[in-house]
C-alpha cells in the first residue's frame, strides 16, 4: 500500500497516470477505473477516481516545497489537466464525484458488517479502509469547493465517523511518517486509530 510505504516521486507519476487518463475515465460509467490499461491496469497501479487523484494532488502541493522545480512543473501540470476536464465535462464530472462519496460510504458501511462478524479478520484490514475514509474526505471537500449539493452526505459521513470511534482506539498514525504533517489528527484523526485486536 503507497500510504505505507510512501515515495514523494511515486505519488506524483500515478496523480500522472490518473491525470493522463481522467478524460477517457470521466466519460464511462465505472466508479473504479483503471490507468493507462495494458500494463498499467494490473495491481501495480490503483483504481483511478476522482477521489483518488483529488487526495494525490492535495498532499503533493502540501508538500510542493519538496518537489524540484520539474516536479513542480508536472504538479501544475496535472491540475490544469483536471481543471480542462472538469470544464469541458462538468455533468460527467460532478457525478462522478457523488457517485464516489457514497459508493465509498457503502463499501465503509460493510466493513462494519466484518468487523463484527469476523473481529480479528477485519482488524487486519483496516489500512483499506482509512484510506477509503480518507478519499471521502478529499471527495467531500471538492463537493464544497465546487459548490455541489451534498444531499444527505454530511449526515452519512458523521454518522459513519461516529461508529467509526466505537469501533476503533487511538494509535500512532497508520501511514508512511512522510505523510504525517499533511495529515493532522485533529481532522484525520482515523489515521490515528486502529479497531482492537480480538484478544482470544
Amino acid at each position: 500500500m503507497g500510504e505505507t510505504n510512501y515515495s514523494l516521486a511515486g505519488d506524483l507519476n500515478e496523480a500522472k497516470k490518473m491525470a493522463d487518463g481522467l478524460e477517457h475515465y470521466i466519460q464511462t460509467d465505472q466508479i473504479y477505473g483503471t490507468v493507462g490499461g495494458g500494463f498499467f491496469s494490473g495491481g501495480s497501479m490503483p483504481s483511478l477516481t476522482t477521489g483518488a487523484l483529488l487526495m494525490r494532488v492535495r498532499r503533493l502541493r502540501a508538500r510542493e516545497e519538496e518537489l524540484t522545480p520539474a516536479q513542480r512543473g508536472e504538479l501544475s501540470a496535472i491540475e490544469d489537466e483536471i481543471a480542462r476536464v472538469r470544464s469541458k465535462w462538468r455533468a460527467h464530472f460532478d457525478e462522478k464525484v457523488e457517485r464516489e462519496a457514497h459508493s465509498r460510504l457503502k463499501s465503509l458501511g460493510q466493513y462494519f458488517e466484518d468487523l463484527r462478524d469476523d473481529p480479528r479478520a477485519a482488524a487486519n484490514a483496516w489500512l483499506p479502509e482509512a484510506l477509503r475514509r480518507t478519499i471521502i474526505y478529499e471527495l467531500d471537500r471538492a463537493m464544497q469547493e465546487y459548490g455541489l449539493e451534498r444531499g444527505d452526505l454530511p449526515q452519512r459521513i458523521n454518522g459513519m465517523d461516529a461508529a467509526l470511534r466505537r469501533q476503533t482506539e487511538k494509535s500512532p498514525f497508520i501511514w508512511s511518517a512522510e505523510l504525517e504533517a499533511v495529515y493532522p489528527a485533529d481532522t484525520f484523526w482515523w489515521l490515528y486509530a486502529r479497531p482492537p485486536k480480538p484478544k482470544k
